[in-house]
């Protein structure tokens, strides 16, 4: 059992895809203890969809907070403040007493409908003009609301909130339909340039079918949200009264997690999502018409590419794979990731011309909603180990090409490389992403990113540090760096000019011919 500190702490609930963690970290970002509860996995009634009870998450914040004070009780009475971080997109209708109507609609979900609310002529004319008229049938299809309010109106009747899941968790902490402006990323009716919600004459509020009553209070990153309810501590052993601050997605905690708050630092995520993000103050639209995220900072944005689903292909691999490498590990008390790290390492880098575009689920313009991924250039040499370097180094191959989408629309280059998320653990990945970004590639000094991210808002909120830019540096560090192989960046700058930043072009009609004969993805 660690001794008690002397300063205050910070309490992060991370509500991630896989389970929910309970971090406590010190004014220095030094992780003091953790609690982790792991989630069942989502369930799906149709083929596409991805459900979770939402009383589920609650039960496991409960259960990560009690397992963290039994196994270090001095701890608890120390924590100053606490904050919620979770994952984006997932969605959770609630009644006039707060209890959920349906299990969430997790962001992994694909469902679409065609019963969409008609937007008036004049901004339809205005999607045209500028030929994005397929972004709005698009945003339109995959609005979870507009799905709930034409499959099951009952439930839509009896919705009183709509909320994504941090609202839904900071509810049940403090009582109040309060969420956080860093937090706003789904199909909602939110002012993406102005952080707040919508103006009444913005379209987003003719495309989906909701009213403005049916959202929370939205608060800046760093500010009190309200206080833990005697209802709350009794479920959750956190002392009642303690102030809950609003905090961020995890993605944007994670950026400021791993110390990136200037413009020029890239933040590679290696998680479920693989993504690169920079923060700043001007608003970027790096693929038009798709505004930036907010950031974990208030007024700032995170300029964001996203890879989705990126490492969840690592995880398929092993799933499909690994046996072998799981199997040894178990025997020898070895961490499978060791023995991934060797598959790698068996393979030349570009793998002997095995290249991999990670397109494993479509996005809405680039790559496009038809988009499949690929693997060519395959013979008889290849292996399971070429197979598993090509698809790490395609996602770096394709978040390097996200780095360069993003310097050309900022106007600033990105010099400089932090890397967090589970893929940041493989030394591997990390050399890999050097060489393929001829930068050196820098993990961020604790592996739980995120979570530190919500303790930087949790000290900003009550005055424990006194602003983000002094947070971040006071709680955030460079761990190892990874230095760039010189031969290995020529070999992987070749095979990107010459042969990756061409496969999406060369492929695109063939996806659209695939998806014209399968309806899959269903267009």
């Amino acid at each position: 059992m660690l001794e008690p500190h002397s300063s205050p702490l910070l309490l992060s609930i991370d509500n991630g895809t896989q389970s929910v963690r309970a971090l406590v970290f010190d004014l220095r970002g030094n992780l003091v203890a953790k609690a982790q509860v792991h989630l069942q996995a989502y369930y799906s009634d149709h083929p596409g969809w991805a459900e979770h009870k939402a009383e589920g998450y609650w039960q496991a914040v409960c259960a990560a907070c009690q397992r963290l004070w039994a196994e270090q009780p001095a701890l608890r009475s120390q924590i100053a403040a606490v904050a919620v971080t979770t994952q984006r997109g997932t969605v959770v209708n609630v009644d006039a007493d707060g209890r959920p109507l349906r299990p969430a609609i997790t962001w992994l979900d694909q469902r679409r409908t065609d019963s969409v609310p008609r937007v008036g002529a004049l901004w339809r004319t205005a999607f045209r003009l500028a030929r994005v008229d397929n972004t709005l049938t698009y945003f339109q299809r995959e609005a979870e609301i507009n799905w709930i309010a034409a499959h099951q109106p009952d439930v839509w009747q009896k919705t009183h909130k709509f909320l994504l899941l941090s609202g839904y968790l900071n509810f049940c902490l403090t009582g109040k339909y309060a969420d956080s402006t860093g937090s706003q990323v789904a199909y909602v009716p939110f002012d993406y340039k102005r952080h707040r919600w919508a103006g009444a004459r913005d379209w987003k509020w003719q495309a989906l079918a909701l009213r403005p009553d049916m959202l929370p209070e939205l608060v800046a990153p760093g500010t009190p949200i309200g206080v833990i309810t005697g209802a709350a501590a009794q479920l959750t052993g956190i002392p009642a009264g303690l102030p809950v601050i609003a905090a961020a997605a995890d993605k944007a905690c994670e950026v400021i997690g791993a110390g990136c708050l200037a413009p020029h630092i890239g933040c590679l995520s290696y998680g479920t999502t693989a993504t690169i993000n920079t923060t700043g103050t001007k608003y970027v639209e790096v693929t038009p018409f798709i505004p930036p995220y907010p950031a974990a900072i208030p007024g700032a944005y995170s300029t964001e590419v996203q890879i989705f689903r990126g490492f969840w292909m690592v995880n398929w691999f092993k799933e499909q794979f690994g046996d072998r490498e799981q199997a040894l590990a178990t025997e020898s008390g070895t961490a499978p990731e060791v023995l991934f790290d060797d598959l790698v390492n068996a393979v030349p880098p570009g793998s002997m011309g095995l290249m991999l575009q990670p397109y494993w689920s479509p996005g809405v313009r680039i790559p496009g909603p038809e988009a499949k991924g690929a693997m060519i250039g395959f013979g008889d040499v290849h292996t399971r180990a070429h197979m598993y370097r090509a698809i790490l180094e395609g996602l770096a191959y394709a978040l390097r090409e996200g780095r360069e989408r993003i310097e050309r629309r900022s106007g600033t280059p990105i010099t400089q490389l932090r890397v967090a998320g589970g893929g940041s653990q493989s030394d591997a990945a990390m050399q890999l992403t050097a060489d393929i970004f001829g930068l050196p590639a820098a993990r961020a000094h604790v592996y739980e990113t995120s979570g530190l991210g919500a303790a930087i808002a949790a000290a900003v909120g009550i005055g424990l540090q006194p602003d983000f830019a002094t947070a971040i540096a006071a709680m955030t560090r460079p761990g190892r760096e990874f230095q760039p192989i010189a031969a290995n960046a020529r070999v992987y700058d070749q095979l990107y000019r010459r042969v990756y930043l061409k496969m999406y072009r060369q492929l695109r009609p063939l996806y659209e011919q695939i998806a014209e004969i399968t309806d899959y993805p269903r267009r």
